[in-house]
């Protein structure tokens, strides 16, 4: 059974989504700027604002803006299932993390296993090289705790 052509659109869109909530959460970690600042850098980015057309604008906007916004609140959930402080993760693994961590809390319309599947592709994409099982691991159990 192939899916309709209008699922197939929102899955690359949200992808997408994810994929630029994910550099812009990263950025917000290293600049603390603010989300206005980031989203312009994002549509001054000839690659990225090129992304940004083909995405889910709305999702991206509210998985950044809970972020930024609930940062203490997410890092609080994830504290517990580290080995180490938050100060001590990969940046990328933390803005993985957050993003997961919106999804399951916000978004219970996404199937938990496409939020672990994002995230550690997302990690294989940007992290370090065995990022992605450190963050499929730390995923896999916030999603049994927020589901």
């Amino acid at each position: 059974m192939t899916e309709p052509k209008d699922l197939k659109q929102l899955i690359s869109q949200r992808q997408l989504a994810r994929k630029l909530a994910m550099i812009a959460t990263y950025q917000w970690q290293m600049t603390q700027n603010s989300y206005q600042d980031i989203y312009i850098a994002i549509q001054d980015d000839r690659d990225l604002s090129k992304d940004f057309r083909k995405a889910d604008a709305a999702y991206f906007q509210e998985l950044l803006k809970y972020v930024i916004a609930n940062a203490e609140a997410i890092d609080a959930l994830i504290i517990p299932l580290l080995d180490r402080g938050v100060a001590q993760l990969d940046q990328i693994e933390l803005a993985a993390l957050r993003i997961a961590t919106t999804e399951l809390k916000n978004h219970p319309e996404v199937p938990f296993k496409v939020v672990v599947n994002e995230s550690v592709n997302l990690t294989k994409k940007f992290g370090a090289d065995q990022a992605h099982k450190f963050v499929n691991g730390i995923v896999d159990k916030l999603a049994r705790q927020l589901r």
